[in-house]
């Protein structure tokens, strides 16, 4: 798989992800469902608190992509749903960070909702990946 990153302003690049990314070459695609905070039993954990909720959330993001032979490297499309924008903006770093470390910048957007499916959820994590 070639990733070319097609970014005609930089800005992004400074906090993480690419404008746009050419995916060639590759032979599977993973569309990940949005991914909680929850645990194995499908029971929200850490309510109140984002940065503990944005950590599970990609715990169980990595799982999916684990599942079908995958890492973080390979994600190419990130959609972050929040109740609060306002209070994840502080903690986005915990995400950030992990992408990072996988040498990743997946497209990505950020979207201010009303309510997640499940009460008291305070963020959600949804993907495209490619391998």
């Amino acid at each position: 798989m070639e990733r070319t990153a097609v970014n005609p302003v930089t800005w992004s690049q400074a906090i993480g992800f690419n404008q746009g990314e050419v995916v060639s070459g590759h032979s599977r695609t993973l569309y990940v469902s949005g991914q909680t905070a929850t645990n194995a039993e499908g029971r929200p954990e850490h309510e109140g608190d984002m940065a503990a909720q944005l950590a599970l959330s990609a715990d169980n993001l990595e799982a999916v992509l684990a599942g079908a032979g995958m890492t973080l490297a390979n994600l190419v499309r990130l959609n972050v749903y929040t109740t609060d924008v306002d209070l994840l903006f502080p903690h986005y770093g915990v995400l950030a960070a992990r992408l990072g470390a996988a040498g990743v910048a997946p497209t990505t957007t950020m979207l201010g909702v009303t309510r997640l499916a499940i009460p008291g959820q305070l963020v959600e994590l949804e993907g495209t990946a490619v391998a």
